[in-house]
């Protein structure tokens, strides 16, 4: 059916677009030509955009043998008569009513049908980014707003939807007040927006507690009508797979560095013990006064200080054959309460020094664990002494035991001081070997890399939470019955 419409106005253009789209089940309508005294009217302009035949005079129509149908669109009577008295007989002609009959009929129709797919892929939307994608997703504008976010995103932020939609997502992310950039923080919202392609990045964001959370993005492009509108972020934790390398790390580091320490220690203990002994013969003659006293007091000082290095050196060694793995581990069931309490009576002289208040509790009728007794022992005996050493001006040290409630078949012992803290900088490196914040006379940085051993054989793990100028919390998992 060859169509001709007769005013080229607003529901002209509609016309054409809707015709164009539309797919009819019986009939084919074609609009040909169109006519309208207005150059610049938005139905004339659409059909001269698609080559059609236009005019300003629509006499022009009625020496056509090609048309079907004439609508007139133009809302004036007086027209369609003249076009009913002109056109042939074989030519029907609708008025703008009737027209608008129709109009309104199949417009209705398409909207019912074009509601009814807009719901069906409402509801597939929804259940694509809240429910088969367990990953964190946001969907943003070109301007960094946040029009959608899913359910699995809101739940980690603590956020409700309302207070998410059309802030800003570094402000959601990152806390932060400007976009992402920089070579270490990458925005790859303006990577896309460069592009217009796929864009993948490495980002730590913060979750409702402000605790780091390390996240691979993955931004998609957004399009409409060939158009970049924006954005869709997808984000995945990583934050286990990351702490997971840099265990693995740590394991490796200590492995080739326990090696070189076994064998520095075992090349060097027996030269420290025979200086350490003759050192020591020295002092028993001085003792008895076979040097003039002149030289004695200097002489005094002088072993004095040998001594006293000789011996750290020796207490280097130990901590290097500890650290190096060469013990002997012997597993059996021990009551961790013993193991406390022997390792409390051991610091209780250095805490009643420093004025620190104790404050234990053990959980009753705990299960034993299965563990090495002294060694488990050093470990919390070294644990305590650096909260000790952290305490200079007295404080609280507080040492409780529990069972795990996050992992079945363990149980823990905290210990937290109310000290210095440690500097989150030096948080990831703490239990590096030879790594220490303590001033040089007073720790080789071997203490924690020793205790990290012990508890990763006795298949437990050891973890730190702190705060600058508050305080720390050793945590120590250990397997039990």
């Amino acid at each position: 059916m060859n169509i001709a419409v007769v005013g080229g106005g607003a529901r002209c253009h509609i016309l054409l677009e809707l015709i164009e789209k539309h797919v009819f089940a019986e009939l084919s309508p074609i609009i040909i030509a169109v006519a309208d005294i207005n150059d610049d009217a938005p139905g004339l302009l659409k059909a001269k955009e698609k080559g059609l035949f236009i005019t300003n005079d629509y006499n022009e129509f009625f020496d056509r043998d090609d048309l079907d149908l004439i609508i007139e669109l133009t809302g004036d009577n007086e027209v369609f008569f003249d076009i009913l008295s002109k056109k042939k007989k074989s030519i029907r002609a609708i008025n703008h009513h009737t027209a608008r009959l129709f109009w309104e009929v199949g417009v209705s129709s398409i909207q019912e049908q074009t509601s009814e797919e807009l719901e069906k892929t409402k509801t597939m939307y929804k259940l694509v980014i809240n429910d088969l994608i367990q990953d964190d997703v946001m969907v943003i504008n070109l301007n960094y707003r946040i029009l959608d976010i899913n359910d699995t995103l809101l739940t980690k932020l603590g956020l409700e939807r309302e207070e998410v939609i059309g802030r800003y997502c570094y402000e959601i992310s990152h806390h932060q007040d400007v976009p992402c950039s920089g070579e270490e923080h990458p925005c790859p919202l303006a990577e896309v927006r460069e592009t217009h392609e796929h864009a993948r990045v490495t980002h730590i964001h913060l979750d409702k507690g402000n605790q780091k959370i390390y996240c691979s993005i993955s931004c998609h492009p957004l399009f409409e009508n060939n158009t970049l509108i924006g954005v869709i972020e997808v984000s995945k934790d990583i934050t286990k797979d990351i702490k997971w390398k840099k265990a693995l790390m740590r394991q490796d580091k200590l492995a080739s560095l326990g090696k070189l320490a076994a064998t520095i220690a075992h090349e060097i203990n027996n030269p420290l013990a025979a200086v350490l002994t003759y050192i020591r013969l020295m002092i028993k003659l001085i003792s008895r006064n076979r040097f003039s006293p002149e030289r004695l007091e200097d002489i005094s000082r002088y072993l004095a200080t040998m001594e006293s290095e000789t011996a750290r050196c020796g207490d280097i060694v130990k901590n290097l054959l500890a650290f190096s793995r060469q013990s002997k581990i012997t597993f059996s069931s021990h009551n961790i309460a013993d193991i406390v309490d022997r390792a409390l009576i051991l610091i209780s002289h250095d805490l009643k020094i420093k004025e620190i208040q104790l404050k234990k509790s053990i959980e009753s009728n705990m299960p034993k664990a299965i563990c090495d007794f002294r060694q488990i022992q050093q470990v919390l005996l070294g644990l305590m002494y650096n909260a000790s050493e952290a305490m200079q001006k007295g404080g609280t040290l507080t040492v409780t035991t529990n069972r795990s409630v996050a992992a079945e078949g363990f149980l823990e012992v905290v210990i937290s001081d109310t000290g210095c803290g440690i500097a989150e900088e030096d948080m990831e490196n703490i239990f590096e070997p030879f790594f220490t914040t303590k001033e040089e006379e007073k720790g080789v940085g071997l203490g924690l890399a020793v205790a990290y051993g012990i508890i990763t054989r006795h298949n437990g793990t050891i973890a730190v939470e702190s705060e600058l100028d508050k305080g720390s919390t050793f945590k120590v998992r250990l397997p039990c019955e």
